[in-house]
């Protein structure tokens, strides 16, 4: 596999949770949304085939699982770990999973790797953090497991030990694992639905499983545990972006709420998965690298199962904002006419060729405005290569032409004009963007 052209420090504060990852660490960001130029990760250099071999099913599937992206430093050897994440407990780096018999997996067995995809628990039996998603990849099936280990095993290995944690007291502490394990963790393989078609089935897999999507688009209480109740809905994470600043960014609600996916067809979720654009929006942020990395080269077949999955998820709101005052909305609405309504339109449904419709819009009714407060003070950092289809208008940053007491107004307006759902945004929550 080659290495993606460059590629930057990302930083997840665990999707803003408790604690933080170690060990394994393997693919952490999904489906979301907002960061900076995309990381360069391992990455294919053709669409791989989904193939009966194991070395090249489980080749397919780190693709799937995203696993390169988290477990390659900047400049570093693929797979070899070394990637800083800074949380708020700590700093912890992602370790080596090449074959090394030093530094990597080259001891393991695949039992004990099965065991750290299915229990969080490393080769000796120490528990794992779960920045590293075992909560999702517990899912994956053994035959997937040992297909994945047989590819890992093929690997170059790479004489490479990961730096020291810099975790803060009791964070440190990996035997309290086991009572949060039994608070928020339920282990097991995904069991199909009998009811439900076999395509919706490979979507749930794959979605729930290794794509690991959860752990970006769903909330978490104050001990890092998943809302069961708001699953889906939107979670918010840290990422460091190319100039080296830490910012944080949400990632939108997935389910069939009128500030999700609602208004998406299946085909427009394949398009923006397959391409990082469709009718709706185009990718921007840490959502790059996702599909650089990952959902592009995954097959038609499966890119529609996980849309056919993610279509079916019951509608929830999740945590909604509070209405903004009417003055607020008032000079939102003439900053609106003034600086963005040429391109977006008035009716905020945009244009083909000039900017994506903001009605209805999933980052910018997201729970937590962070990402569309990004896009307007620092301009939308694309993917690179950009989308192959239709380009709209390039969209410049406001930062330098706006207050923050400005972009509250006009993101509060945003998120509230056309029927949209996503409520107040203050001057406070600007400057923490800025």
């Amino acid at each position: 596999m080659r290495v993606v052209r460059q590629r930057r420090t990302r930083t997840i504060a665990w999707v803003t949770t408790l604690v933080v990852l170690q060990g394994i660490s393997s693919a952490a960001a999904t489906l979301l949304a907002a960061a900076a130029t995309p990381v360069a990760a391992a990455s294919p250099a053709a669409k791989p085939a989904v193939s009966t071999s194991p070395v090249e099913l489980g080749r397919y599937l780190a693709i799937a699982g995203n696993c390169a992206t988290c477990h390659t430093a900047p400049g570093g050897a693929a797979y070899a770990g070394g990637l800083a994440f800074e949380t708020p407990f700590g700093k912890i780096h992602s370790t080596n999973i090449t074959p090394d018999k030093q530094t990597g997996i080259g001891n393991w067995t695949v039992a004990q790797f099965t065991q750290a995809l299915r229990s969080g628990e490393r080769a000796n039996g120490d528990h794992l953090y779960p920045v590293f998603p075992y909560t999702s990849f517990t899912k994956i099936t053994d035959t997937d497991a040992t297909a994945l280990f047989a590819y890992l095993k093929t690997l170059a290995p790479i004489n490479a030990k990961a730096p020291e944690n810099e975790m803060s007291w009791p964070y440190s502490m990996r035997s309290l694992m086991s009572v949060w394990n039994a608070m928020f963790f339920d282990a097991g393989a995904f069991q199909k639905d009998a009811s439900k078609s076999a395509e919706w089935n490979r979507g749930a897999y794959l979605v729930q499983g290794l794509g690991h999507c959860s752990a970006c688009h769903s909330p978490r209480n104050f001990l890092g545990g998943e809302k069961s109740s708001l699953a889906m809905t939107g979670g918010t994470y840290n990422d460091q972006v190319a100039t080296g600043e830490l910012r944080p960014w949400a990632a939108p609600n997935l389910t069939g709420a009128p500030n999700g996916l609602a208004g998406w067809p299946v085909a427009e979720i394949v398009s923006y998965l397959k391409t990082g654009k469709n009718a709706y929006a185009a990718s921007f942020g840490p959502m790059n690298e996702v599909i650089m990395n990952s959902t592009r080269h995954l097959t038609d077949s499966d890119l529609r199962a996980m849309a056919v999955y993610l279509k079916s998820l019951s509608a929830n709101e999740g945590e909604l904002n509070g209405p903004a005052k009417q003055d607020v909305l008032n000079a939102g609405a003439s900053l609106y006419d003034l600086h963005c309504g040429t391109c977006h339109q008035p009716s905020g449904l945009g244009a083909a060729d000039s900017g994506p419709r903001l009605a209805g819009s999933l980052i910018v009714q997201a729970s937590d405005p962070a990402s569309l407060i990004n896009v307007i003070l620092h301009g939308p950092q694309l993917p690179e290569p950009p989308p192959p289809t239709g380009e709209w208008q390039h969209m410049e940053a406001f930062g330098e032409k706006l207050s923050d007491e400005e972009i509250a107004a006009l993101t509060s307006y945003l998120r509230s004009a056309w029927n949209n759902k996503g409520g107040e945004v203050t001057a406070e929550q600007v400057a923490r963007q800025r």
